[in-house]
This record gives C-alpha cells, sequence and structure tokens, in this order.
C-alpha cells in the first residue's frame, strides 16, 4: 500500500470514526443541539419524526461500529460496520431530504458518507475480508 493511500485511509477512519463517536455520544446523553444544523440529538431526531427511544440504539450502534472500525483484524466486523454506517448516513440523508431540509442539513451526513467510502475504498489489505477463489 502506498504512503498516499495509507494517508487517505487515515485520514477519512479518524474523520468517520470522531464524527459518527461525538454524535454516538450525544445520542447516548439524548443531548439537543438547539440552532446546530442537522442535530442528531433528541430536538434533531423529533424534528424528522422519530421516537426519542431510537436515539439509545444508534448511539450505542456508533460507537460499537467505531470500535469495530479501529480494532486490528476481523475484518468480516468491519465490514458489517462499513455497512452499518452506509446505511445509517444513507437513512440520515434521506431523512432530511424527506422533511425538505436545505443542504446545510445534509452536509454533515454527507461529508461522513464521503469519509466511509474513502475510508472502505482505501482500506489496507490486512482489513480485507480474504476472498476465496470458487
Amino acid at each position: 500500500m502506498s504512503k498516499r493511500n495509507k494517508i487517505i485511509y487515515w485520514a477519512a477512519t479518524v474523520w468517520l470514526c470522531a464524527g459518527m463517536a461525538a454524535t454516538g455520544v450525544q445520542q447516548l446523553m439524548h443531548l439537543p443541539l438547539e440552532g446546530v444544523h442537522a442535530p442528531p440529538g433528541a430536538t434533531g431526531m423529533a424534528a424528522l419524526g422519530y421516537p426519542s427511544h431510537l436515539l439509545t440504539l444508534l448511539g450505542i450502534a456508533k460507537l460499537l461500529g467505531v470500535a469495530a472500525l479501529l480494532i486490528p483484524r476481523m475484518p468480516q466486523l468491519k465490514e458489517w460496520a462499513y455497512a452499518g454506517f452506509f446505511y445509517l448516513l444513507a437513512g440520515a440523508i434521506w431523512s432530511h431530504v424527506a422533511v425538505g431540509n436545505g443542504a446545510a442539513d445534509l452536509f454533515p451526513a454527507s461529508l461522513l458518507l464521503l469519509m466511509l467510502v474513502l475510508s472502505w475504498w482505501f482500506r489496507p489489505s490486512e482489513r480485507k475480508m480474504a476472498v476465496s477463489p470458487r
């Protein structure tokens, strides 16, 4: 793996994990973020039409996904984390579109989705699942 690819992988992965961990902790604490675009807390979830008890599930899932991406080995678990984050972020983007939110509300989830794709694409071979020949 080239040095450039390692830098892209780690920069994207750290950014993705920082964003997911920060919003995961916030969701576990059920904190509102008044006046902030795309709030992942209680106020934002209510504005999107979701029940507040969903915050706990999302917070736990995000923190488990971050741990899965950062710990060494276990490539299958990493693939599940990438898939889970993809569906979570795609769902967040779609939720904002569905309620008519503007670009400012779509930006955080879209940026994290971009970081997710970059992290997945540039991940080192030891973090990929082995493909068995048929």
